[in-house]
């Protein structure tokens, strides 16, 4: 790959001055220098391997700035439009209120965030490091005013990792040592010593495997016997993105051949197949296609656009002066410099060219050993140790056993992405006042923000600990906290993932050693998947169906809403005694037999099989399906109106069927009716959004991304005066937040109840 910048500095001494031949008396042919096969396909010859002098000599070689340019001013760029989002400046006010009963999850408990206003300055810093960083001003205190702040943030909240938040501080930790600011730069306008220079091999070298991990370790983690089977991410095929391939192919075969066959392989090819020439030209296609629909299918900010952005580095260092060559030369002042010899530069190795021979007519070039510095060795080290650390700690889950769960680690480091999906159907938090021995239930959830806790058993420990020390505020003396939490993956039986029997405020919990209290995944029953889909394959659209596994020993207690009528369990493996609470019975099912349970009361299910037992629970919605019945028959009153076909006067309760046509707002005061008009026009509106234009489209997506944007800056301004000048009259706060949060009154009115919702006052 590299081999156009193999002889980028030939002439070049190592002290950076350009070596001028002396002229031969007599003209000579020239040599063609003959390029060893593996030259032409990595770039470098076995002989750059085998010491370290060459070793150094090729990760320090002269290469053109710039592809890294480009990379680092889109990088920056992302990362500006991705702190008003996902990092969360838009909406910091509500994340960080203070004063606020929050329950929080650092990674280090000692890290808390700072004062509102202080936040925000925090974010600012931030931002300010991602446009320099982009603008290629002040470039190296940029990207440490970008990492420093960005790394507090990350390290402050372990709820809100993912692998892509984890990649954006990687590669900006990586960017700070680099010399990314050689190119189209303004820090190459005020120094030209630094414009245009090369820079050393060892910086395309490593962006290069940090890209070329993610992708392969994420197909190395799809390699799950879950993905392979297709259990990992099945709904995915029935989003429209999928419906050209549903035209050809079943959904069950795009679930398994398109989603999770097409995904695996993609994963596990995509770095060779951009590493290569002959094959760069495709893996641009499909890797373009990949993140593009990724960034339709999730909520994943600008992920899906950074790896678009990172595509590029495996091409010709120098493409972009032969891209913005093509340009009229009257943008040649705004765009990169397309000059084709970048200058030479200290942070690079040069080979030292010296002639030899017996007398002036007969010379010949050697290439003499260069002179190697401290920082030439130094990138060279951190270039095989940081790769070796990219390597070893995805896979370092046997050090940090405390973090292993039914997934090993922490989500975001270790490049298992979309490798696992849950669902959470039951979740109950009690807990014992302990000096009067009188217990209760919680809301789950009450006092935190986020719902990652419930699968993590280092943030179940930090969440018992604070709401240890929230409760007593409610004359809740010395509280014991035990959690019940079920939790299907990847489409198994729903099961409990902590021990309901723990008081986790005092169970130990060290990152080192395994969670004693965490139950384990009933891998045996996994089979049972097929059986699954027969049994939901078997019943009516209005039937929905619950499948549970306990452990002996062990009761699920359980309500059934008054909703959910005609509610039977069916008892598939094991045995089960099943209490009625309120009828004060018993009764005993074994496999095949079932039993219905009366709505609007508790009943319990207690395992007493030796072996895990498994059940299923069948209901009806009663509630929803009489529901549906009353839109069907108004539907097709108000298409008998419609038509003329319908001779009977309607009612005054269902004279707003008529008034609807005309799309005008009316006011129905039967119930029924209300719901129905809504649904209505919600799916007008959904099909108008379905259906509208390209450029309806980008208006729409501009409007929220200016109000985005525009809130968080308008609270950062405010914040801003608030730290320099101190605050103003509570009414004149109120009308300036009022002001940034100008949109339509019912997203407001949400705001509210978002805010209601995460501060969790009112939640005992």
């Amino acid at each position: 790959m590299e081999a156009r910048e193999a002889a980028a500095g030939a002439l070049v001494g190592s002290d950076g001055e350009e070596q001028t031949p002396k002229k031969d008396t007599a003209p000579k042919k020239d040599t063609p220098q003959t390029k060893s096969k593996m030259e032409k396909i990595f770039g470098f010859r076995t002989e750059d391997l085998t010491s370290w002098q060459s070793l150094v000599t090729l990760l320090n070689r002269p290469t053109d700035p710039a592809s890294l340019g480009i990379f680092r001013c889109l990088f920056g760029l992302l990362m500006v439009i991705d702190i008003t989002q996902e990092r969360g400046l838009s909406h910091l006010d509500y994340k960080y209120l203070d004063g606020a009963p929050v329950c929080r999850f650092p990674l280090f408990n000692f890290l808390q965030p700072l004062p509102l206003d202080l936040m925000y300055l925090v974010y600012l810093v931030m931002f300010f490091g991602a446009l320099g960083i982009m603008l290629g001003c002040f470039y190296r205190l940029s990207c440490l005013m970008f990492i420093s702040t960005y790394w507090y943030i990350f390290f402050l909240d372990k709820t809100a990792w993912n692998n892509h938040s984890y990649l954006y501080g990687l590669i900006g930790f990586q960017l700070t040592l680099m010399d990314a600011n050689r190119y189209w730069s303004i820090d190459g306008l005020r120094r030209p010593s630094i414009r245009n220079a090369h820079v050393p091999l060892w910086n395309y070298t490593v962006l290069r495997t940090q890209i070329f991990i993610v992708y392969f370790l994420a197909g190395l983690k799809k390699l799950d016997a879950d993905w392979v089977e297709g259990y990992s991410m099945s709904y995915l095929a029935h989003h429209w993105l999928f419906d050209p391939f549903k035209m050809i192919l079943p959904v069950e075969l795009v679930n398994l051949l398109v989603v999770h066959a097409c995904g695996l392989v993609l994963d596990l090819t995509a770095g060779y197949l951009l590493f290569f020439d002959a094959t760069r030209p495709y893996a641009f296609f499909f890797v373009s296609y990949f993140h593009c629909m990724n960034s339709q299918l999730f909520s994943i900010g600008m992920f899906s656009y950074t790896m678009l952005a990172t595509s590029p580095l495996f091409c010709y260092t120098d493409w972009p002066r032969r891209f913005f060559a093509r340009f009229p030369a009257f943008l040649s002042a705004v765009l990169p410099a397309t000059s084709p010899e970048p200058q030479p530069s200290t942070s690079c190795v040069y080979n030292k060219i010296q002639s030899t021979g017996t007398n002036t007519q007969e010379t010949t070039p050697v290439a003499k050993a260069p002179k190697l510095r401290f920082k030439h060795k130094l990138g060279a080290i951190f270039t095989l140790l940081y790769i070796t650390e990219q390597l070893f700690l995805p896979y370092s889950h046997f050090i940090t056993k405390g973090y292993n769960n039914w997934t090993n680690g922490l989500y975001g480091y270790s490049w298992d992405m979309m490798v696992h999906s849950r669902s959470h159907q039951h979740v109950k938090i009690t807990y014992k006042d302990g000096k009067t021995g009188e217990t209760g239930f919680l809301n789950p959830g009450v006092f935190t923000q986020s719902r990652r806790w419930k699968d993590h058993g280092d943030m179940l420990k930090q969440y018992a600990t604070c709401l240890n020390e929230f409760l007593p505020r409610y004359n809740i003396s010395d509280p014991e906290i035990y959690f019940d939490i079920w939790v299907s993956i990847n489409e198994r039986f729903q099961q409990r993932i902590f021990d309901p029997r723990v008081d986790v405020v005092k169970t130990d919990w060290s990152p080192f050693r395994p969670n004693t209290w965490l139950m384990p995944l009933l891998i045996d029953l996994s089979p049972w998947r097929t059986k699954f889909q027969e049994i939901e394959g078997s019943l009516d659209n209005q039937t929905e169906i619950v499948f549970i596994a306990d452990f002996p020993g062990l009761h699920l207690e359980n309500f059934v809403s008054e909703d959910l009528g005609n509610t039977s369990i069916s008892v598939l493996q094991g045995k089960v005694n099943v209490e009625i609470v309120d009828e004060k019975k018993n009764f005993t099912l074994q496999p095949g037999e079932q039993i219905k349970v009366p709505a609007g009361a508790y009943h319990k299910v207690y395992t007493v099989s030796e072996d895990p037992s498994c059940y299923m629970y069948i209901y009806v919605n009663t509630t929803e399906a009489a529901l549906q019945e009353n839109f069907t028959k108004l539907y097709e009153l108000q298409e008998r109106v419609r038509n003329g076909t319908e001779t009977e006067p309607l009612p005054p309760e269902l004279q707003p069927l008529i008034a609807a046509d005309d799309g005008s707002e009316v006011n129905a005061t039967d119930p029924i009716v209300q719901l129905f008009l809504k649904r209505q026009r919600r799916m007008k509106e959904v099909k108008k959004r379905r259906e509208a234009g390209a450029l309806e489209r980008l208006e729409r997506f501009a409007v929220k991304k200016y109000y985005t944007i525009r809130r968080g800056f308008l609270m950062t301004a405010i914040a801003m005066r608030n730290l320099a000048v101190g605050r103003p009259p509570l009414e004149q706060l109120t009308r300036e937040v009022d002001f940034a949060n100008m949109k339509e009154p019912q997203a407001e009115g949400n705001q509210d109840e978002r805010l209601k919702d995460e501060v969790g006052h009112g939640e005992l």
